[in-house]
């Protein structure tokens, strides 16, 4: 076990390196933002000026250099636009993203999960293929367009739901939420469910194949012989078998529901680093979007590291597989 987590801290390193490169180079070789911060009054002595404050002046081999040395300082630059750290700005606005991601990751488990099971349980009864078809359905349907149909439906029409923003945050062990209030959960539950629509029919095919694979398998005919009953056979042996691709799928969708949230945040206003991502785009603030990919990699390979994990633990032979490689 010890062998297997050297070699993926190591992987986990080298992604990492790699990326730190690419995303500086691809990031810092588009546009000048220069001509985004200056007002048109200006003449080209003040130009130069704040070229030189941004460090803006400088080749972009000695810019990566200034980089890298902020980067083991845990300092990406500063916004050209907010003029505050950009690694805060960022992780100030974590929390409402990651906020929005788990809920809706929980989501997609509680009404995906069961919905796929019952499917594979029961492929022949009219309520699982109206399942499975719902879960194209979801598939199909665009983010912009169920965001903005939700808010019609549920705020403009019914008023029962308000359509954008966040609800009163409180601090709990230096968290902050806006999960302790009810009105917080009115705010979140849109987003979350626009935000969880995809992984939800995904959850559902996943469950569904898994399920329907499992209960062809010797092992539940010989618990059915065994007299086992269906829900012991169910919670217990197909279950816990459908978990190990389910897992691994749900560690890499947690990060893209972090990482593309910029759609639903936008939509519902929600206080998120996609929001602030899509701000600094639109004004070329390379800092802040430097700062967001460079999260969004961190955060993708730690999941891929924690799911790796899992993953051996659920099934052991992941190890030797990998060790013997």
């Amino acid at each position: 076990m010890l062998s297997f987590l050297i070699r993926r801290f190591a992987q986990a390193f080298l992604v990492i390196a790699v990326m730190v490169v690419l995303v500086f180079f691809g990031v810092n070789v588009v546009g000048d933002p220069i001509w985004m911060l200056i007002s048109p009054e200006m003449d080209q002595q003040a130009i130069d000026q704040t070229a030189a404050a941004l460090g803006l002046d400088k080749p972009i081999g000695e810019q990566f250099i200034f980089f890298l040395q902020g980067l083991f300082e845990g300092n990406l630059g500063r916004s050209f636009v907010h003029g505050d750290p950009a690694i805060e700005l960022i992780l100030s606005r974590m929390g409402a993203t990651m906020e929005l991601a788990i809920v809706a990751l929980m989501m997609a488990i509680v009404i995906g999960l069961p919905l796929g099971m019952y499917a594979g349980l029961y492929p022949e009864r009219r309520s699982s293929r109206f399942i499975m078809s719902g879960s194209i359905l979801g598939f199909s349907l665009p983010t912009f367009w169920v965001g903005l149909m939700l808010i019609m439906l549920f705020s403009v029409m019914l008023g029962w739901l308000p359509a954008s923003g966040r609800g009163p945050t409180t601090t709990i062990f230096g968290i902050t939420t806006s999960l302790t209030s009810w009105q917080g959960w009115q705010h979140i539950f849109l987003p979350a469910l626009n935000l969880a629509l995809l992984k939800i029919s995904l959850m559902i095919r996943l469950a569904r194949a898994g399920t329907r694979e499992a209960m062809l398998m010797d092992y539940v005919k010989f618990a059915r012989a065994k007299g086992l009953s269906d829900s012991r056979i169910i919670g217990l042996h197909v279950l816990k078998n459908i978990l190990i691709p389910i897992v691994t799928v749900l560690g890499l969708e947690f990060g893209s529901l972090v990482a593309f949230s910029v759609v639903t945040e936008t939509i519902f206003s929600w206080p998120g680093m996609g929001k602030l991502l899509l701000e600094a785009i639109q004004r070329l603030d390379r800092p802040v979007i430097v700062a967001y990919v460079m999260v969004v990699v961190v955060l993708f390979v730690v999941i891929n590291l924690i799911v790796d994990v899992l993953y051996s633990v659920l099934d052991p032979r992941v190890r030797l597989t990998d060790a013997k490689g």
